[in-house]
């Protein structure tokens, strides 16, 4: 009686020590660093470059160690997090302002096996590792109105070709496009037409006598489609420019219906990051210049591919912009005919027009897509008084990211083909569709914490586990002696569990997410708890020891499942409505509810099992 098979032993073995191996990097403490990184994705930093920045932190009077040149960013380690900020600004300093972005991050001590296995240590929130947080909200209203406007020239258009002569066509509030006809037999051929041409538009007849009405609105499933299509592209757009900051995991995520939430860790300059997550980007749509025009009306732009940059240099484009980039509605990845990649493009209304107007006379030319990249490049200047000011100068960086030959007449929806994989396609599309927001943006708020608060914050929650945990452990000692022993041993498995499970999963701990875990030290010993209780009852009611302890863990078991389900649900509901704070507090309090079930039940068991397993006892140290 009471003996486990060697099977689950080894089983609460190798799920220890995968625990014990996934929870140990973070017992590496990671170095205050400082990365480097291009203002472009597609630029290279090099060696010539860690020189520099080498040299200018030994100006500076800075200790650091390592210099690490990876393949898009270098990586300094400097031995406080006091010198971050003065180490960024002696690199930016040496480097200038235009070309490097250069970053406050947090640099990686695991070790390379561990690495190699996977092992990372938990992310820290915003609350842990201190930065900036941004709520931006997304004007959707906008994205309805832009495509509306689109429809109603579509609509005009459309209604002159068919003969359907009409008084008026005008956008009412934004979303209602409204055509006014003079008879039954205009406003018929009026209706027929538009149902053709544009199905996805709700018709309605209105209006008497001369003034008879066809009234279109977009359907409420259409509508939220393109609101989500507007949050979505925004949300790809920022999570680009976010990656150029070159900060330790940042955060950018979506919160309700139309806002997004921008986390920050490790950044402290709000004033950068906003330049940084506010900067433009745009395109341009010119033809390429003949080879004997004249210098005055071409201009030379390089590839933004780094191959096609090596392979062809550059190309000459007229000085004549077709048109740009605000005039993109949309930028889809399709296949052709024979399944090669293709970018479908659809434009706005005027931009058709402009399109159409151009290409028609440029049939066999090629015309280049400019992207154009507009930041602003901090610089120090002197003023009337002598003191060192700092201004914002916009800088424009343009390249070309396609030029493909016009094989017919353009015009609002068109393809661009010859590209050389699916990855390609895709990146264009995204190039495409980021050169402006889909829908404006503003911010609703920014909040700044400080490294010290974040370290602080750290402090007092490691130290509430710690006082939380000892409490626990003295408490089930004085109370259940032998078996409170083997629920201590569980519940210290039970945390490192818990740690390693939220490092495989590469959830993020933040300060609730430290009082869930708090909450589940005291909650863990509960299974122990109700199963020692009926232990002891057993042996009231004359049970021997062997018979007790079988009958104590079998009959609590369904009560600990059903007590810890019914928590699990609340968890999962929280997760699911709440906002971050309360997430980070659910996703710790699910996991820590899993983990402790494990724990409690079947390391606990084991452990008694191991001591009072197949042995005659007189009497139970419970």
């Amino acid at each position: 009686m009471n003996r486990y098979p060697l099977w689950k032993y080894l089983l609460i073995l190798a799920v220890v020590g995968l625990g014990f191996l996934y929870a140990s990097p973070n017992l590496y403490k990671p170095d205050p660093a400082v990365q480097i990184s291009g203002q472009s994705s597609a630029m290279e930093v090099g060696e010539s470059v860690l020189d520099k920045a080498r040299k200018a932190l030994d100006e500076a009077g800075i200790e650091y160690f390592g210099g690490e040149v990876g393949d898009k960013a270098i990586l300094l380690r400097l031995k406080s997090i006091e010198e971050q900020l003065p180490a960024k600004r002696a690199i930016q300093q040496a480097l200038g302002h235009s070309d490097y972005v250069v970053a406050l991050n947090l640099a990686s001590t695991t070790p390379e096996w561990l690495a190699n296995l996977g092992a990372s240590p938990m992310k820290l929130g915003l609350d842990l590792a201190g930065g900036v947080h941004f709520l931006m909200e997304v004007d959707t209203n906008t994205i309805v109105r832009t495509n509306m406007e689109g429809y109603l020239q579509d609509v005009k258009s459309k209604l002159r070709a068919a003969k359907a002569r009409y008084r008026s066509v005008d956008l009412v509030d934004d979303r209602e496009i409204v055509a006014r006809f003079r008879d039954e037999e205009l406003r018929d051929l009026g209706l027929s037409t538009m149902r053709k041409e544009f199905p996805q538009l709700q018709l309605v007849e209105a209006g008497s006598g001369s003034n008879l009405e066809i009234r279109a609105t977009l359907a409420e499933q259409e509508i939220k489609q393109l609101e989500d299509y507007a949050v979505t592209q925004n949300l790809t757009t920022l999570r680009n420019r976010v990656n150029e900051l070159g900060v330790a995991e940042p955060i950018v995520q979506r919160q309700g219906a139309n806002r997004i939430v921008v986390e920050l860790p490790g950044v402290q300059d709000t004033a950068e990051a906003k330049r940084i997550i506010g900067k433009t980007a745009n395109l341009e749509y010119r033809m390429e210049a003949q080879p004997d025009a004249l210098v005055t009306n071409k201009e030379f732009f390089e590839y933004r591919n780094e191959q096609q940059r090596q392979a062809y240099g550059g190309a000459w484009l007229e000085r004549k912009v077709i048109i740009k980039g605000d005039r993109v509605t949309d930028a889809r990845v399709g296949y052709d005919e024979s399944g090669f990649p293709q970018v479908n493009i659809t434009l706005d209304a005027r931009g058709g027009e402009l399109m159409h107007r151009s290409t028609w006379k440029n049939v066999g030319r090629r015309m280049g897509t400019l992207f154009i990249e507009s930041r602003f490049v901090p610089e120090t200047s002197v003023d009337d008084e002598g003191n060192e000011v700092v201004v914002q100068r916009r800088t424009d960086d343009k390249k070309i990211i396609s030029l493909a030959t016009v094989q017919s007449a353009l015009g609002r929806q068109f393809r661009i083909t010859g590209l050389d994989s699916p990855a390609e396609a895709q990146e264009l599309a995204l190039l495409l569709r980021a050169g402006a927001l889909a829908a404006p943006m503003y911010f609703v708020e920014e909040r700044v914490i400080g490294p010290s608060l974040g370290a602080d914050n750290i402090k007092v929650g490691v130290t509430s586990v710690q006082i939380g945990l000892l409490a626990v452990l003295v408490c089930m000692l004085l109370f259940y002696r032998v078996f409170g022993l083997a629920a201590n041993i569980a519940l210290s498995v039970n945390l490192i569990l818990l740690v390693a499970v939220m490092s495989i999963l590469g959830a993020t701990l933040t300060l609730p997410g430290i009082a869930g875990i708090v909450l589940t030290v005291g909650m863990a010993v509960d299974a122990n708890v109700l199963i020692f209780s009926r232990i002891r009852e057993e042996l009231r009611n004359g049970m021997p020891p062997q018979s007790a302890i079988s009958a104590g863990f079998d009959n609590a078991f369904s009560t600990i499942v059903d007590a810890n389900i019914t928590t699990l649900i609340v968890a999962v509901i929280l997760y699911a409505i709440g906002s971050g704070p309360v997430q980070g507090f659910a996703v710790t309090l699910s996991i820590g509810i899993l983990t402790s079930m494990f724990s409690a039940i079947m390391g606990t068991r084991a452990l008694i099992n191991l001591f009072y397993g197949g042995r005659r006892v007189q009497k139970l140290w419970i």
